[in-house]
């Protein structure tokens, strides 16, 4: 009996898959993306999986799993290395820190939403799914300018809530968490000092305002503001907590500026003081600042790698 012919029915060499075409927008030869599993909604795979996805893509890239006690070293190596563009798949607090130390004279910055409220990616990319935000960097991002305000050394690039509505987000954070016990503890604490006293609040030297809450809008996602000539400044006197607490927390995604609680202007620099420490939020990111503090207004605060507006794309 003759020997079989492994030959004759071998199936056709697969053919080399093609490279997903890059942005024709940027140069996008050297590619580092900074992960950190344990933030927001990272989880442990996505490190295999953004290697997963860049492998799809003909560039340099390199993937690089942070580590808390290495973090900052880690970033500093990030950014020393110079790549065309540093995504950066964390939380909002470590996304914000590494477009901080870029600047403008740094690396394009693309931050993945892996954090919790995901205000910076969402105002870039419209998604929270990391995945697609990525893939529509890699194929149709462009170099975009992003202003924001800096306070106390730290910077945010879409809105910052200060006075008493700011206490409400450790409550609000602990209770997506399902950590009932201190959600209320940290409510209760809310309660207590809500509208205990209000902020004055001067705009760019004028006029000494006393409001119970000020929200800062960043050019970027203002509806106010057709130009990056400073921070919309939205000082806020309602009627009770609870409607402070409603205001602050749609200042983003609805026409909140036509309630008569709400007087808004463009300014560069904000000085804000109450008798005590001032809570604040920036970005989503809860902080204390001290009772006399300013808030200036960074014109050009880093570039971001992200999609072109359709009304752009169509003049290039």
């Amino acid at each position: 009996m003759p020997a079989p012919d492994d030959t004759r029915d071998a199936p056709d060499e697969v053919a080399a898959v093609e490279p997903r075409v890059l942005t024709p927008h940027v140069a996008l030869s050297r590619v580092t993306v900074l992960v950190n599993p344990l933030s927001g909604s990272v989880g442990p795979r996505a490190y295999g999986e953004v290697r997963d996805i860049l492998a799809e893509y003909d560039c340099r890239s390199e993937v690089v799993e942070l580590v808390g006690s290495t973090l900052n070293d880690q970033i500093a190596a990030a950014l020393a290395e110079a790549p065309d563009v540093l995504f950066v798949l964390a939380g909002d607090g470590t996304a914000r820190a590494v477009a901080s130390r870029a600047g403008h004279d740094g690396p394009l910055i693309a931050p993945l939403p892996g954090g919790t409220m995901n205000m910076l990616p969402k105002s870039l990319y419209g998604t929270t799914d990391w995945k697609a935000a990525l893939r529509d960097a890699l194929e149709n991002g462009a170099a975009q300018t992003v202003s924001g305000g800096v306070v106390e050394g730290e910077a945010f690039y879409c809105a910052g809530i200060f006075g008493s509505p700011a206490l409400w987000a450790p409550a609000r954070e602990a209770m997506r968490t399902g950590k009932l016990s201190l959600a209320w503890t940290y409510g209760r604490r809310a309660l207590k000092r809500a509208f205990s006293g209000k902020i004055r609040v001067e705009l760019d030297g004028g006029k000494v305002r006393r409001s119970e809450a000020l929200v800062l809008i960043s050019p970027m996602i203002s509806r106010a503001l057709d130009e990056p000539v400073g921070l919309e400044a939205a000082a806020m006197d309602p009627d009770d907590a609870a409607q402070a607490f409603r205001l602050a927390a749609s200042a983003l995604f609805s026409d909140w500026r036509q309630d008569p609680s709400v007087v808004t202007q463009a300014a560069r620099r904000i000085r804000i003081r109450a008798r005590s420490r001032i809570p604040a939020v920036l970005d989503g990111e809860p902080t204390l600042l001290p009772a006399d503090t300013t808030v200036r207004f960074l014109p050009k605060a880093f570039r971001a790698l992200a999609p072109m507006p359709p009304a752009a794309e169509d003049s290039v």
